[in-house]
């Protein structure tokens, strides 16, 4: 897997996915979001692979759209604009998607575009000097693609604010309203993004995989009667799997399920 704006390791179970354009506060192009997309789509595909890191090389995590490309899109034609935005929303997807835990390793400040890419994960932590903004609005456009990512991550009434008003806010902001689930400082940062890999590898994958999918799928539903039969269903499906029938009989018989050898 070698790219030009991204960096890839493995570490054991633990992918990690690193945005390589320091010089430009890893401004994505198109051809980092193309090799995002490829990056997640293939990582989708590894057993071996149990959790994925999003981290960012240089001092800040993405800030957004690069310009010499937003000059280019001003340009396009209605059709072009359309397809490149689709290219956009199918790498946001892709990361959303990816039926692996994502967390997201924020390494500083995340505008625009960049705060879509963290909306996408599942896991965030970040230094607690990172800054965030939803800048679009101050260019006359608006954060459209980013959108259900985002809105999802830091809420309805927040959006409304950060959208209109374009205005930065700090970690502690983004930690209280949920947006960030740790703030630590920057000597903690790998130790602590570690350590939420560690917790993450020790689940059965199949769960945790199965974990994911069910809150995008419940998230935001009616408490229906369909809700209520359809989460039953998985439940005994999940009783009746190998892998739950395994990771009760560890617990019982005190012993390490056989996922983790």
């Amino acid at each position: 897997m070698q790219y030009d704006t991204l960096n890839i390791g493995f570490d054991a179970q633990v992918a990690t996915v690193t945005l390589n354009r320091p010089d430009v506060r890893n401004a994505f192009n198109e051809t980092m979001i193309a090799e995002l997309t490829s990056a997640f789509t293939a990582l989708n595909t590894r057993d071996d692979v149990r959790a994925v890191v999003l981290a960012a090389n240089g001092k800040a995590f993405c800030a957004g759209a690069d310009l010499n490309w937003m000059k280019k899109m001003s340009a396009y034609s209605d059709d072009e604009n359309r397809a490149d935005a689709m290219l956009l929303a199918n790498m946001l997807s892709s990361v959303y998607r990816c039926n692996k835990p994502v967390i997201a390793r924020v390494n500083g400040d995340a505008y625009a575009g960049g705060m879509g890419l963290i909306a996408a994960c599942d896991i965030v932590v970040s230094v607690d000097t990172a800054r965030f903004c939803l800048s679009e609005a101050r260019l006359g456009l608006i954060p459209a693609t980013i959108a259900p990512y985002v809105i999802r991550a830091l809420g309805e009434q927040a959006s409304r604010r950060y959208f209109i008003t374009a205005e930065a806010f700090d970690c502690a902001t983004a930690l209280r309203l949920g947006f960030v689930s740790e703030a630590v400082q920057a000597e903690q940062l790998d130790a602590t993004v570690q350590q939420v890999a560690t917790t993450l590898c020790a689940n059965g994958p199949q769960a945790v995989r199965a974990c994911k999918q069910l809150v995008q799928d419940v998230a935001g539903r009616e408490l229906s009667d369909t809700l209520i039969e359809e989460t039953a269903a998985r439940i005994a499906r999940t009783r009746a799997g190998a892998e739950g029938r395994e990771g009760v009989a560890s617990f019982l018989e005190k012993r390490t399920p056989r996922w983790r050898n």
